[in-house]
């Protein structure tokens, strides 16, 4: 009798781990050809700003060692460049080799770049408004749909990862032990499993955070965000020039000396903001700053990343954790490749899953018409909305900002 429970005991045990990995398999391939083309445009923005360095000359710059163009100097530079404009924003150099780029604003339409050499304060070359970055950025958070429409979209997604993971390591038996398992060889379907289990295993925690952080991005856009400072309203006042923008950084920096000023924005309603990273970590730009009133020459406000409440932290966390940001170009490299190989896993599960249909099926149909099949009406809508992204592409990158 007690081997009678036992092994019925074992039978439950087994049920419940088929229904653990029916879920888990079936939501790798019904949803796999979206999942894929997320992961896959959010692997690749992590790293967009470096692709366009690479395919846009006038972004590159030879380091030098020699002190630096103040900010006015590249304020003047730009709006040389494009008199009829107005300076928008300008950014110091990503890192050392990048130039500095300010955004112009031409009243309608979207802004245009200029880069800057930031050593000798020359125009290095001007670039319209869309680039790898912003078809990159907006693909991957709303599928260039209206924002309210595609975050959630995109971000529900976040609840399959976490589903996902939940699921692979209920049905993966003693998981702890496969880190150094070998792919074994094979056919075509063992080979394809142990390397879907192989680097699902080094990637749980990769996994585990974009999941969490895409969970919070979709708790923002159903109206949970954190709430934002808000900053005096100031007196209009015309376009500041090099030597006054330069007396008002002097001063930011007399006030706020270990504020490393990465970003300044010309506004009309609240002056001159300098943003940038201060002592408070794992934060964005935007909760360090100082907003001067040009008019007057005097400090308005000031913001310190340590002074944020539990809400607002978890917020400017997102971000970085998300796209990798926390530790420059060399953390980028890490979530570059560890988003590569989370796209592999998309990849590979709706593999395994074709196979084990195929067998299933005893057909001699190609493998794609079998995952095809195997998707129904999931492979028409999860096409529908790629497709629909794309031919939405040039209106939303061009007018956007």
């Amino acid at each position: 009798m007690g081997h009678a429970l036992d092994a019925g005991g074992r039978r439950k045990q087994k049920k419940g781990r088929s229904v653990w990995w029916m879920v888990h398999s079936w939501l790798g391939l019904k949803l796999s050809i979206f999942l894929s083309f997320i992961l896959l445009t959010g692997t690749l923005a992590v790293v967009a700003h470096e692709i366009d360095w690479l395919v846009t000359p006038a972004m590159r710059v030879t380091p030098r060692d020699a002190p630096q163009a103040s900010w006015g100097k590249l304020a003047q530079a730009a709006a040389r460049t494009e008199p009829t404009a107005r300076l928008q924003t300008l950014y110091a150099p990503i890192d050392p080799w990048f130039a500095a780029e300010a955004w112009m604003d031409h009243g309608k339409g979207a802004p245009s770049r200029v880069y800057i050499d930031p050593w000798s304060a020359r125009v290095t070359g001007t670039h319209r408004w869309a680039n790898v970055h912003r078809f990159l950025r907006q693909v991957h958070r709303h599928l260039m749909l209206p924002t309210k429409i595609g975050i959630p979209i995109v971000c529900s997604l976040a609840l399959l990862l976490a589903t996902s993971l939940v699921t692979g390591l209920v049905t993966y038996k003693k998981w702890w032990r496969g880190f150094l398992r070998r792919p074994r060889g094979g056919d075509a379907r063992r080979m394809t499993g142990d390397l879907h289990r192989l680097g699902g295993l080094w990637s749980l925690w990769f996994v585990a955070l974009i999941a969490v952080t895409g969970i919070w991005y979709l708790v923002e856009t159903l109206g949970g965000q954190a709430p934002v400072p808000k900053l005096p309203k100031v007196a209009s006042a015309s376009p500041v020039s090099g030597d006054a923008l330069d007396r008002m950084a002097a001063l930011v920096q007399r006030q706020r000396p270990t504020l490393k000023i990465r970003e300044i924005r010309f506004t009309e309603d609240n002056g001159v903001i300098f943003l940038g990273q201060d002592q408070a970590w794992l934060v964005r730009d935007r909760t360090n700053g100082v907003a001067v009133d040009p008019s007057t020459g005097r400090i308005t406000m000031s913001l310190d990343g340590r002074n944020l409440g539990v809400h607002q932290r978890v917020s400017e966390m997102a971000d970085p954790l998300h796209f990798g940001t926390l530790g420059g170009l060399a953390t980028k490299i890490v979530w570059f490749v560890f988003g590569a190989l989370l796209t592999g896993l998309a990849v590979t599960g709706a593999i395994i899953y074709t196979l084990r249909l195929k067998k299933e099926r005893r057909t001699a149909s190609r493998k794609l018409k079998v995952a095809w099949t195997g998707m129904g009406a999931w492979a028409y809508l999860c096409t529908a909305l790629v497709l629909l992204a794309l031919a939405l592409t040039p209106g939303a990158i061009a007018g956007a900002s």
